[in-house]
């Protein structure tokens, strides 16, 4: 079995949970390759990384059977970047925060790597959102598991985004921004605007405006089959674009549209997964807070 890694930021209550993962990897005799980004981090904290080979954004990773995305769920959009077209299934590692993508707790990883020995997994697909331009935005990787977001750059007045689908005039959004996600990312930013919750499996965009300035504007879910196309205009001549956790600043002639990806992201969820308990835990459901 060959499996790549790829995270962020190692912290020191971060290290013992690496150095076990290493430990079982090695005892399970996986060959291993890092992220060139991650590697960096990974010597600076004092790991022997002899003999581990490392990968760049962009490359061919079909060698691999398996991505551990090593974080929260930042990581995870990360990760998803390096799996691209080739839809190599990602395992989320949770030594971040909240995790509602990286669902694998750290005193789980001998488990995990145990059932990726055996096959003792399922694949979720999640849908993904790609993003078209008049301009260069995002290189080639100009798709997101999560989110498009258009906002304003400047503090001082809002911005308007004229938004259409399939060419039918739909709204001009006067707000701080509008969001554009997909089924997971409604648990992001869309869920901190007022966005509804959206079951992964199904096939659909969730458009919620930013601090809207009319209060009788609200989130709409329209068909993932759909093409959305924006035109923006605002008192300040630039806007901020981002997908997921990348962000790049344009000016108001630029076109843009969104719409389904071509192809997924493979998520691998172990026995035991549940979406709604994920929910349920994350979100503090039932839970009794005058205790």
């Amino acid at each position: 079995m060959k499996i790549a890694i790829h995270g962020k930021k190692i912290t020191k209550n971060i290290s013992p949970c690496l150095e076990d993962l290493f430990q079982i990897l090695a005892e399970f005799k996986v060959e291993i390759g890092v992220s060139t980004e991650y590697r960096k981090e990974l010597r600076n904290t004092g790991f022997d990384l002899e003999g581990i080979s490392s990968f760049e954004l962009g490359d061919d990773l079909r060698e691999y059977n398996f991505i551990l995305s090593v974080g929260g769920d930042g990581t995870m959009l990360d990760t998803v970047t390096y799996s691209g077209s080739y839809q190599i299934p990602i395992v989320g590692i949770n030594v971040g925060r909240l995790g509602f993508l990286a669902t694998t707790p750290r005193d789980e990883i001998s488990r995990a790597i145990g059932d990726l020995h055996k096959g003792n997994y399922k694949i979720a697909s999640r849908s993904l959102i790609h993003v078209d331009s008049d301009v260069a935005l995002f290189d080639s990787f100009n798709f997101g598991l999560n989110e498009l977001t258009i906002v304003k750059k400047e503090t001082s007045s809002m911005i308007v985004v004229h938004t259409y689908v399939d060419g039918e005039f739909l709204n001009s959004y006067w707000a701080d921004g509008l969001i554009v996600s997909t089924p997971t990312g409604s648990t992001g930013y869309s869920l901190s605007c007022g966005g509804p919750l959206v079951d992964p499996s199904l096939k659909n965009f969730i458009l919620t405006p930013v601090s809207p300035h009319n209060l009788n504007v609200r989130p709409m879910i329209v068909s993932d089959e759909s093409e959305i196309t924006f035109k923006i205009e605002g008192r300040t001549k630039r806007f901020m674009v981002s997908l997921d956790s990348r962000s790049c600043s344009v000016n108001d002639s630029v076109e843009i549209s969104v719409r389904k990806e071509a192809f997924d992201a493979k998520l691998v969820q172990f026995d035991g997964y549940e979406y709604f308990e994920t929910l349920r835990n994350k979100l503090n459901w039932g839970v009794d807070a005058r205790n």
